[in-house]
């Protein structure tokens, strides 16, 4: 089906794989009762793939591994353990489970949905930084949404 095809985003930063399991990891998001955004810059400056929030304020950060190389070109997803209470991982059936950081959760995932290999150890973020992220995921949020309502309503980006 048109509909059904994933366009990759018009800067071309992310891949068609990793946006299949973004889809997926988001539907199980929804369904475990968490809004997500991807892409969300950090105050640190650095950006999540996935930002995912539930009623009760708790924070998830999905880091998407599309390939075994896309894990070892990666040097900064430690860095985002300080920013959320569970961090994830989330790949495809080809990339091989066995490789993944045990430090964080791991979800497989496809275009269709996902499924927790591994829960995430909680940690409890500062509070200071619980505030900024949860600031940042609700102007984000507001904005993508203005910018759908109103596509040229004064956004420079």
């Amino acid at each position: 089906m048109p509909g059904d095809r994933l366009a990759l985003p018009p800067d071309g930063r992310q891949s068609e794989t990793a946006l299949t399991i973004a889809r997926g990891v988001r539907r199980l998001l929804r369904a475990r009762g968490f809004s997500s955004l991807t892409e969300l810059p950090l105050v640190d400056g650095r950006r999540a793939d996935i930002v995912a929030v539930n009623g009760e304020g708790e924070v998830l950060i999905v880091e998407i591994k599309s390939s075994a190389a896309d894990l070892r070109a990666d040097r900064k997803w430690r860095d985002y353990l300080a920013a959320c209470d569970r961090l994830y991982f989330a790949i495809s059936a080809a990339t091989p489970a066995a490789i993944m950081p045990a430090e964080a959760g791991l979800i497989l995932a496809d275009a269709y949905g996902a499924e927790v290999l591994r829960e995430a150890d909680p940690r409890r973020m500062a509070s200071a930084t619980r505030r900024a992220v949860l600031l940042r995921f609700a102007q984000a949020a507001a904005d993508r949404l203005h910018r759908l309502a109103d596509p040229s309503g004064g956004f420079d980006v």
